[in-house]
């Protein structure tokens, strides 16, 4: 009797521990305020968002009787591979800029690593997936690269417009945006993240959520700007249970007559052809290049993908992201920015190639 009740102790405390970690507000609440919304876009069905294009979530030799079988395949290898240098061996190099003396009448970049960084364009500040503050829980999952965790929120200055792509911890922290929300004049999201970011203390005049295709004109320090929600092929869930109960995307900023394209997380499909086509020249565009892997190529960008996306978009210049912080896969650490080197330089194509921290003028 003496052991049952010792096991049941153990049992509940670890239930307890759970539930109160679950209690976090970083994994949010899903209120629903979104849900009209949501459930009237054409990209929901069958319950969830869906991709354009077929996309299963894992493929190759993952492959098993169900999705648990796969992921814990997935796990296994991620912890156990040792065969590839994943996380550099000395600190990265990274800079320290002011932020807040950077010039507001010149269109320039400063990366944070991985896929956060601030740009301005048309002398407005545009901030997207910033990931700055390693806070519990989102702690437990991150673990910057040393050297690269060297902003916080309080080195940003105010920002113009806010983007966030989709609601993974790489890309959406809690910490970052509670203590950035009185910097940020809006906030555009795809469906379903609004519910986040009021939970977080955004007031409803901040937030614009947005559906694929759909485009959104504001007027910021007198001037006209306009973005445009665009597919990606991606997925989403903050947390074990149903998926795609929210929308990933990227987004095309105009501002005048230039055009800066932001382009997520997401495999490779045919939305780089149909966005070059819509739009015409694009002056800047941020594509994924990390964190890939054989056994999700649709979605994530693989190197033959980021080849093939360049290509198709025809940017005049490219910065490529979501790498050199956080090791989320098993390639080498250093070989997505070799990869896009050596793509700028068998197509001639310019690649804006910086350092963490460091602003680089388009």
């Amino acid at each position: 009797m003496k052991i049952v009740l010792i096991v049941v102790g153990i049992i509940v405390l670890i239930a307890g521990v759970v539930a109160g970690v679950l209690a976090h507000p970083a994994f949010g609440v899903y209120r629903q305020v979104s849900k009209e919304k949501i459930q009237g876009s054409p990209h929901y069905y069958n319950g969830m968002f869906q991709n354009e294009e077929p996309t299963p979530q894992f493929t190759g030799d993952t492959n098993g009787p169900d999705a648990k079988h796969r992921t814990f395949k997935m796990l296994k290898r991620f912890m156990l591979d040792k065969d590839t240098i994943r996380i550099p061996q000395e600190p990265i190099e990274a800079v320290k800029t002011d932020l807040k003396a950077l010039p507001k009448d010149s269109d320039w970049v400063v990366w944070f690593g991985h896929s956060s960084y601030l740009f301005s364009l048309g002398g407005k500040l545009f901030l997207v997936d910033p990931v700055l503050k390693p806070e519990f829980p989102a702690s437990l999952m991150l673990k910057p690269f040393a050297g690269t965790d060297i902003y916080r929120p309080e080195d940003l200055p105010e920002i113009d417009v806010l983007i966030v792509t989709h609601e993974h911890w790489d890309h959406m922290d809690y910490a970052t945006l509670r203590d950035l929300r009185k910097k940020v004049k809006k906030v555009i999201c795809p469906l379903g993240i609004a519910d986040y970011l009021r939970y977080w203390g955004y007031s409803d005049e901040q937030i614009i959520e947005m559906d694929w295709k759909e485009s959104e004109a504001l007027k910021i320090k007198n001037e006209e700007l306009k973005i445009t929600c665009l597919p990606s092929r991606h997925f989403s869930n903050r947390l074990l249970g149903t998926r795609n109960q929210t929308l990933w995307a990227s987004f095309m900023v105009e501002s005048g007559d230039r055009k800066v394209y932001i382009g997520g997380d997401g495999g490779y499909d045919k939305r780089f052809k149909a966005i070059r086509e819509r739009f015409g020249t694009i002056d800047l565009a941020f594509l994924e290049n990390g964190q890939y892997n054989e056994n999700w190529r649709y979605i994530h960008t693989t190197p033959e993908g980021l080849e093939q996306a360049m290509l198709d978009l025809q940017a005049e210049q490219y910065f490529t992201v979501h790498h050199d912080k956080f090791a989320l896969a098993m390639h080498p650490w250093q070989e997505p920015e070799q990869n896009a080197r050596r793509i700028a330089e068998k197509h001639h194509i310019r690649l804006l190639d910086a350092r963490i921290g460091e602003k680089v003028d388009f």
